[in-house]
């Protein structure tokens, strides 16, 4: 039987074609599928805040020394080889919380691991505030350190455990995100403020990140490894919304952690096998690599280099810095899950290998007293182009891939020994950095040019594409490539 045809008599059209009948059912559906997906994004992003706040705490404590110098040596009387102690030694604290890291969230969970690196960065921030001599202020930054040499390795971790694959990369970035920006806001207010109150700022994010983690869910994946099975499936399914049907998913970790636990358990020697050796390999190559193409030389002494290369202050230089490592740092998060880790890291390289030469050029030139108006030029913008490739790449993406291509059952063990290369080439690189200034300034440049150019090379012939691909899909593929 037709359907008569209704006419709205104010507006004068038909109302109630047939074509039109299903336009209100359909767009119900889509109004509940819409609510669905924000519902399931919800929980993974505010569990992604909740974690950066470690990243965020990361930056804190390695900006701190930068504006506070001057001032602590003054109120606590101390020569530049205490103050020197005073900065290095959260390195210490740094590599030996990557050595316990893995352990640490392997027997306690990822938001354990997270709830230790803030106690101990909490006592060392108060330490740091009560201080009156050099003793309680070492101990207080090796206490930082331990802190966040343990975040170092969980934050990227938990994040990439609790993400769907769609979303992993440009989730993790924010990792590399929150350091910068906290190393930023630490160098600004420090400005402002006293070391003191400064040291009080630093408490900040550890107590929103404490009071976060009674709300967010546990890594899924730690929770099947740890046998809790029930636990396990409320927290797959708070993080993918309740309405997600998690069947597939859930059935697939349980299937990975299941082939993992027939093997023994993992040992330090296990890691130079032909199993995980490939893994190992490229995680510890790319720290090797994203620490050697100097970053923490150039980053930590930006200002000394700009006033070497003839600028008549460094400040100028150092600002525009930070005015360009947060928003590349953003471009880097968005092009990760849409470019993939390959180029966009390859692509780094090849900015840092432009930066470096440009900047070793302009060094060589003003050795050899030519072009000396173009000096300044090329340094600033050589350190410029250096320090916007690094951020788009060489910073976030190996943290990115340290957290996708470990099975779990090595993870521990694998990613605390990645952390601790990464903070030994840190130490390494700045403490070496004036010294081969010294030698000489455009080799220095030259030398880094050289690691950003094996760089490539490495990453073309050994790094998997890792982009759209679940963890243990990333895992098996790299198996079999073995």
């Amino acid at each position: 039987m037709a359907v008569p045809e209704i006419k709205d008599v104010e507006r004068g059209e038909i109302v109630n074609r047939v074509e039109d009948l299903g336009n209100p059912l359909l767009k119900k559906v889509a109004d509940e599928e819409e609510n669905e997906i924000n519902e399931s994004y919800f929980m993974v992003l505010f569990s992604t805040f909740v974690a950066v706040c470690g990243s965020f705490e990361f930056g804190s404590c390695v900006g701190y020394s930068a504006p506070t110098q001057s001032s602590i040596r003054q109120d606590l009387n101390l020569s530049l080889a205490e103050f020197s102690m005073f900065g290095s030694i959260l390195t210490i604290g740094a590599m030996l919380g990557a050595v316990m890291s893995g352990h640490i969230s392997d027997l306690t969970g990822r938001k354990g691991a997270m709830r230790t690196s803030a106690f101990f960065c909490i006592t060392g921030w108060l330490a740091v505030f009560f201080s009156k001599s050099a003793l309680l202020l070492d101990v207080g930054r090796f206490f930082t350190g331990y802190g966040i040499g343990v975040f170092s390795y969980v934050v990227p971790v938990y994040i990439a455990e609790i993400s769907p694959k769609n979303l992993r990369g440009a989730l993790t970035t924010l990792n590399q995100l929150m350091i910068v920006i906290g190393a930023s806001v630490s160098f600004l207010i420090g400005s402002l403020i006293s070391w003191k109150l400064l040291a009080l700022t630093g408490l900040a994010p550890c107590i929103v990140l404490l009071f976060g983690l009674c709300f967010i869910p546990e890594s899924p994946r730690w929770l099947a490894k740890a046998g809790l099975e029930k636990e396990f499936l409320v927290a797959l399914q708070k993080l993918r919304g309740k309405n997600t049907d998690i069947t597939n998913e859930a059935e697939e970790i349980q299937a990975s952690i299941e082939a993992l636990e027939i093997l023994p358990k993992a040992r330090i020697q296990d890691l130079v096998s032909k199993k995980y050796g490939r893994s190992v390999i490229i995680g510890v190559s790319l720290m090797v690599f994203q620490q050697f193409v100097g970053i923490n030389g150039i980053g930590f002494y930006a200002s000394e280099t700009f006033v070497k290369a003839g600028l008549s202050s460094g400040k100028l230089g150092t600002i525009a810095i930070a005015c360009v490592q947060v928003p590349i740092t953003v471009l880097g998060t968005v092009l990760i899950d849409k470019c993939g880790r390959r180029p966009l890291i390859m692509i780094s390289s090849g900015g840092i290998f432009l930066g470096c030469i440009l900047t070793g050029t302009s060094f060589f030139l003003k050795g050899q007293t030519l072009l000396l108006e173009w000096v300044p030029f090329l340094a600033v913008g050589g350190v410029l182009i250096y320090v916007a490739a690094f951020s788009i790449g060489m910073g976030p993406v190996p943290w990115v891939i340290m957290s996708e291509i470990f099975p779990i059952n090595v993870k521990g063990i694998a990613g605390s020994l990645v952390v601790l290369v990464n903070w030994s080439g840190a130490w390494a690189v700045s403490y070496t950095f004036n010294f081969l200034m010294s030698w000489s300034s455009p080799g220095t440049f030259y030398v880094y040019s050289a690691f950003a150019a094996m760089t490539i090379i490495f990453v073309a012939k050994m790094v998997p594409e890792t982009k759209g691909k679940t963890l243990e899909e990333i895992q098996a593929s790299i198996r079999r490539e073995t």
